[in-house]
């Protein structure tokens, strides 16, 4: 797995009336939550590619199934140039971190949208956003979206 990236099996509680899952809990040794947001993404569409150069990202899929996808570009990561996808459901609930640095995205293979929860550990910043993007076919990744398009 690339290095710094974290998969963690999360606890789903069902019962006649629902399901109750925690998501994130500073005594598991993840930063602090300083925001949280959910996006959405469409079948056949792939929201790829960006890193931070300041945050990690913690996504967690509440709806749908999402394909995730990571690639390390990082010179001085053991897993520099490696590649790793992930399959993430409510069905079952997994946290991914995405460490500082490497370039991630997805797209929803269920037949409706995937919603992802997102809890960066940095405030979205509207002047000077921390995103630095690559276009979801960019060749120098090499990656198949198998999508008609991507953003």
């Amino acid at each position: 797995m690339i290095e710094g990236a974290v998969l963690k099996n999360l606890k789903r509680i069902d019962d006649d009336r629902g399901w109750l899952m925690e998501m994130m809990r500073n005594d598991w040794g993840f930063k602090d939550n300083v925001q949280t947001y959910v996006t959405s993404c469409k079948p056949g569409v792939a929201k790829a590619w960006h890193y931070h150069k300041k945050q990690e990202d913690h996504f967690v899929v509440v709806k749908g199934v999402a394909l995730v996808v990571l690639y390390d570009p990082r010179e001085d990561s053991k897993t520099k140039g490696e590649l790793n996808e992930f399959i993430l459901s409510p069905q079952q609930p997994q946290l991914l971190k995405i460490p500082i640095g490497v370039y991630h995205g997805f797209t929803a293979i269920s037949e409706d949208d995937a919603r992802i929860v997102n809890m960066p550990t940095r405030l979205y910043d509207y002047k000077e956003p921390d995103e630095y993007r690559l276009p979801y076919d960019d060749k120098s990744i090499g990656y198949d979206w198998r999508c008609k398009s991507g953003g």
